[in-house]
Parts: C-alpha cells; structure tokens; sequence
C-alpha cells in the first residue's frame, strides 16, 4: 500500500527547511562608502584683519571675464559690502542665500590653501576657497558646485578710505600735429 501522506509530509518538511535556510543565510556585507578624508586644520594664509574693509564686489562665471569683473567690482564702491571682524576673531559675511552675515572663519589647509566659512574643517561644503588675495583684490570660489554655478567666482577689490577720490588715470595729452615745413 501506498501511503501518499508521509511522502508529502516528507516533502512540505523539505520545502519548508529550504525557505527557512533561505532566510536564515546572511547577506554578504556590502561595502560602506568611504567617509571624506578629514583636512587638517592650518593655520590660514593671512589673518582676519586683513579681509577687514569696504569692497567692491561683482563675480563671473568664465575666467576670460576675470579683468572685466575686477574693473567692474572696483565701480561698486559707491555701495560697497563691508567686511569686519567678528566676535570670536572672524570675519562678518554673507554664506550662500543668507540675508544676514554671520561670522565665519579663515581656515588653512595643506598646500597654502585657505577657507572661508563656519567653524569646522576647511574644504566644507559651505565654505569658499581664496583662489587670490593680494592685499588689494580678494578672489573666493564656492565649494558647493551649484552654488559656484549660481553666484561664480567672487572678485573684492578694495575700496579706497571713505571721502578719499579714486586714482583715476589722467588721459594722455594727445600729441600736436605739425605742419609740414615748407620746401626751401
């Protein structure tokens, strides 16, 4: 005689202890993506003080335009943005889409790099890096890639002391034009 029922008692017990080791097998590990290597924090290129001041400010997307942008921030000194210090030894400015301006530090990095923004590792993405600074035109670019692409690379130029006259190049005196001299 066939008995039907342990042989599918048999196999429900099979089926049952497959999906059972099916569930009980761990997934292999995946890998974690690598956390950003820290920037030691360095001493910054030049201190605070020195960014402290009235600027004109403008900004361009294309590096040809450079010399244009710093003529055209130096025109803005009539409204200039005002940079001083802060209260714990940075600098009072504007982050990106902020109306007000908070106080951010200057943070060196490797290679003479600096950073400007809020307390923490330089290179953040809040920060700005100095591309240039000569005592005179200050040259930021944003870290975070779609702020760059909104606002582009930021040109100060100093402005001269309040109620001093800009330098303005005199116009050279054009030449006279002689007559010809007679044939004699």
């Amino acid at each position: 005689m066939n008995h039907p029922r342990p042989l599918a008692s048999a196999l429900a017990v099979a089926l049952l202890s497959l999906m059972l080791a099916g569930c009980a097998t761990v997934p292999p590990p995946q890998p974690q993506p690598a956390e950003p290597a820290a920037v030691p924090l360095m001493p910054p290129a030049f201190p605070p003080h020195d960014l402290v001041g009235r600027w004109g400010l403008a900004a361009y997307h294309k590096i040809e335009d450079r010399k244009r942008i710093e003529a055209a921030a130096a025109n803005q000194c009539q409204q200039p943005y005002v940079i001083s210090l802060g209260p714990h030894g940075g600098v009072m400015m504007h982050l990106a889409d902020q109306a007000t301006p908070e106080e951010l530090q200057l943070k060196g990095a490797p290679g003479g790099k600096t950073y400007i923004g809020p307390e923490g590792a330089p290179a953040q993405m809040q920060d700005r890096e100095v591309v240039s600074f000569d005592g005179r035109i200050l040259i930021l670019r944003w870290m975070d890639q779609e702020v760059q692409s909104r606002y582009g690379t930021m040109v100060y130029v100093r402005c001269p002391p309040e109620g001093a006259k800009r330098s303005v190049k005199p116009k050279p005196k054009p030449t006279p034009k002689t007559a010809p001299q007679p044939a004699q």
